[in-house]
């Protein structure tokens, strides 16, 4: 094989590694309008690659649907003043971001609001 041969299957392969990875962090929202949901915080996941809180949300008709709401790793976080003991199930708490596209009930956080009134941002101060 030729040098440039091994440099052109070196660099589709690096290409094709890569893929996923640029994709992962492409979270698939749309970002017309933010979505505000307030529910009792069921599942607090303080890991990587993201981390991720479960929510159950009461409509004014009584049903309840669970919400998967995320933010960034947990150093942003962390640099944002979080903390794995940040929330705990039964908090009810107030998250406003951006909806999976699609309209599951996925949300990409922005903020969350806390019961007593604290904002908690995410990915810097206010905006």
């Amino acid at each position: 094989m030729t040098r440039l041969q091994t440099f052109l299957l070196g660099t589709v392969a690096l290409v094709v590694a890569a893929g996923p990875v640029f994709a992962h962090h492409a979270w698939p929202v749309s970002r017309s309008k933010e979505v505000t949901v307030s529910g009792t915080v069921i599942s607090y996941d303080w890991a990587n690659p993201h981390v991720m809180i479960g929510l159950e949300v009461k409509s004014p008709n009584g049903t309840v649907q669970k919400w998967n709401v995320g933010g960034p790793s947990t150093s942003r976080m962390a640099s944002n003043g979080w903390d794995k003991s940040t929330l705990k199930p039964g908090d009810v708490i107030t998250a406003i971001g951006y909806q999976f596209a699609d309209g599951q009930p996925i949300l990409r956080l922005e903020k969350v609001v806390m019961a007593g009134g604290k904002e908690m941002f995410l990915y810097g101060g206010s905006r």
